[in-house]
Order: structure tokens, then C-alpha cells, then sequence
């Protein structure tokens, strides 16, 4: 989980959309297809979260689909079977170094922010802070991130991670993994014209 929301106000390299418009996947995989570097550069998804919590369990989740659509150009770390939590994510990253060389990484985290913003998600440029919404130090995600704000952050952060409702997580997921998707079509059709 990342920062609550006064670390990812809206700027100029931001693009937020709700959940409820119809056209959020549409928009947040254009958005993701302008931060996109060049095709001789791996891109790698890095899905963090646990499915012990219900409003952590985002990421693993959206890892999870991404995993069963199998979309080509893409690398998936962090599903519901192999989640990348606290507990491992430092070597996940070294790992990810290893194997992808130069690779351009998306953190995807869920995130707790004000009542108003609870069901919007989010794509910007630089990192996740995974654990700083629960106060845990642990190593920055992303050269740009995707962020899905699942509850309201502030007070008993954990609390309100183990309280999201499933179903905001799971439709969050769909419209995250639709965006990414259709971001991997976009992205294919502009590296045939190059």
C-alpha cells in the first residue's frame, strides 16, 4: 500500500480517472502508452500487495489477470499465487535488474486517500512508496506508478485496508488490468509504425 493521497495530488504528469466512468480504461492506457519508452526496452509490471488484506490484495489481483491474458511485451511480477510484499519485494527487485536488463518498471499498489477520492486510480510519473501508508520503510517501485485508491487513509491505515469492501477492489482490478491490456494493443500498433 502507498502514501495516502496528499502524496499523489493531481499534477501535471498525473492522469486520474473514477472507476464508474466508462471510459477510465480507455484513458489511463493512453496515458500509460505516452510513458512508454522505446520497443528495445523491457516493460515490467510490478503488482505489490497481499491477499491477506482485502485492500492490499490490488495488486496481486491485478497481477493475477494480467498473468492469465498472457500480453506480449509485457513482464507481470506479483499475483495472488507469488505475491511481491514486504517480505520479499527488495529481492524481487534485484531480480527483476537481473533478468531485465534497462527494463522501464509500472509499481501497482493500492493506496488509501480522502473519502472523495476512494475509487479513482491513478497513473503518473515516478514511484510507488509501498508500506509508507502503514509506516514501513521499503525500497521505491517504478519509473512510473498506477495507483488505485481503495479507502479512506488518515487513521487505522490497517484497519482500513482489512475493512475495503472486495467488490471496489475487484472491479478496480478489471478496469486496471482492461487498461493495461488495451495499453499493450496501443503499444504494439505504434512500434509496427516506428
Amino acid at each position: 500500500m502507498t502514501l495516502p493521497s496528499i502524496s499523489h495530488q493531481l499534477t501535471s504528469t498525473t492522469c486520474r480517472s473514477h472507476i464508474e466512468d466508462p471510459m477510465t480504461s480507455h484513458r489511463l492506457s493512453k496515458e500509460l502508452v505516452l510513458r512508454y519508452p522505446e520497443a528495445d526496452h523491457p516493460i515490467v509490471f510490478v503488482c505489490i500487495g497481499t491477499d491477506r488484506s482485502t485492500g492490499d490484495a490490488l495488486g496481486p489481483l491485478i497481477g493475477s489477470l494480467l498473468e492469465k491474458r498472457k500480453l506480449p511485451h509485457f513482464h507481470v511480477y506479483g499475483t495472488l499465487k507469488e505475491p511481491v510484499h514486504a517480505l520479499n519485494i527488495e529481492q524481487t527487485m534485484n531480480s527483476i535488474k537481473e533478468l531485465h536488463q534497462e527494463a522501464f518498471i509500472i509499481g501497482v499498489d493500492a493506496c488509501l486517500g480522502k473519502y472523495q477520492n476512494v475509487g479513482f486510480i491513478e497513473v503518473g510519473d515516478g514511484p510507488v512508496r509501498p508500506g509508507a501508508g502503514v509506516n514501513k520503510k521499503l525500497p521505491d517501485v517504478g519509473d512510473i506508478h498506477m495507483i488505485g485508491i481503495v479507502n479512506i487513509g488518515g487513521f487505522m491505515e490497517l484497519s482500513m485496508l482489512q475493512n475495503t469492501r472486495l467488490y471496489l477492489v475487484n472491479e478496480m482490478a478489471t478496469v486496471i488490468t482492461d487498461a493495461i491490456h488495451y495499453s499493450n494493443i496501443l503499444y504494439r500498433k505504434k512500434n509496427i509504425h516506428l
